[in-house]
């Protein structure tokens, strides 16, 4: 009996032994197939600083080229369209009769206002002879006089409203829009068309503070689009704004001559070169610290030992740097390489 007591004890113990041995390598296999820490581990990464410098930039702007003159042809009076004489495209002179109106109805009125006009004016004389010899009152003839003033009245309106049913072009031009078809009701204030003047053409720019001071009413500007390559037109500064927009700039309008062997439509997009370098303050970084193309710019600036992800907004390129207009200050340090293994807030170690 005692015999098969320790040969129990025995396998007991041996059994734990080979528990605790398992138990033991398990955790050392898991601990060796734990991920290292990388808590503490800094990327290595080389830095430049964010540097103000003073460059010559030449003064070209992009615009929009917009029609000299553009008119709406408006319906003063209502009535159904009875004739229209013009289509999509025509070219048009100022005061050319674009649209008649139905008047019929007003005709007619008219001619009866005519008519009590004759009667009232006849009135007015029998009235008058009347009493001069007293044979009537004053007040009688101060009706009739009335009477008749308000008929001439009614029928000069008459006479405009019948003049408006006929709709002249306010400028010469081509019409760009056609807004309404022959027998069309149309009610007063109702678009007929609209008249784009392209025998001359103004561009738009925005000019900054220190370029708009170089810049005088009357000055040659050339201009160049990618319509006709090699080609320039020439035109003129005819309006500089008194006052800087919400972005600080100011506008400036240039205006040229249609040249019809190479004509220009509105909306055609071209550059304004106004032949002039201006010294300007900018801010500069390696391009190589950009993470992203320049209209989605952004960079890891390095703060307190870790590379923080800011988006910014370019400029010009001066060779092998770019301009920042947005998101960096001066003496702040940008990563320029290293960044593919980084985000945001990851650590970092400076390369000399």
């Amino acid at each position: 009996m005692k015999q098969k007591l320790i040969v129990t004890l025995v396998c007991i113990g041996i059994t734990g032994m080979i528990v605790l041995k398992l138990f033991s390598n398990k955790r050392k296999i898991n601990e060796k197939n734990q991920p290292a820490s990388v808590e503490n581990i800094r990327i290595p990464v080389t830095v430049a600083a964010v540097t103000e410098s003073i460059q010559q930039t030449g003064i070209v702007k992009t615009g929009m080229l917009a029609p000299f003159k553009e008119a709406k042809v408006l319906s003063v009076s209502s009535g159904n369209v009875q004739r229209l004489h013009f289509n999509l495209g025509d070219n048009v002179r100022q005061g050319q009769t674009l649209a008649v109106i139905d008047s019929r109805l007003l005709q007619l009125d008219l001619q009866k206002s005519a008519s009590n006009v004759a009667r009232f004016r006849s009135d007015l004389l029998t009235y008058s002879e009347l009493l001069a010899g007293n044979a009537a009152t004053r007040e009688k003839v101060d009706e009739i006089r009335q009477n008749y003033n308000d008929a001439v009245n009614q029928s000069s309106q008459l006479e405009r409203q019948i003049a408006d049913a006929s709709i002249k072009a306010p400028t010469s031009g081509i019409i760009s829009i056609k807004s309404v078809e022959e027998g069309m009701y149309v009610s007063a204030g109702t678009e007929i068309a609209t008249i784009v003047n392209l025998s001359r053409l103004k561009v738009q720019v925005n000019l900054t503070e220190a370029e708009v001071y170089q810049v005088a009413l009357g000055e040659k500007i050339k201009l160049t689009t990618d319509v006709y390559p090699g080609k320039s037109f020439s035109g003129a500064v005819t309006f500089i704004s008194p006052q800087a927009n919400q972005a600080y700039n100011y506008l400036v309008e240039i205006t040229a001559e249609n040249d019809k062997d190479a004509p220009l439509r509105s909306g055609t997009s071209v550059y304004a070169d106004f032949s002039r370098k201006t010294s300007q303050n900018v801010l500069l970084i390696p391009r190589e610290a950009l993470n992203a193309s320049t209209q989605d710019a952004s960079v890891y600036v390095v703060k307190d030992g870790k590379a923080i992800l800011r988006s910014i907004k370019t400029g010009i390129e001066y060779g092998s740097n770019i301009q920042v207009t947005e998101g960096l200050q001066p003496g702040e340090q940008v990563i320029t390489s290293g960044q593919i293994n980084l985000k945001d807030g990851s650590l970092i170690n400076v390369s000399k």
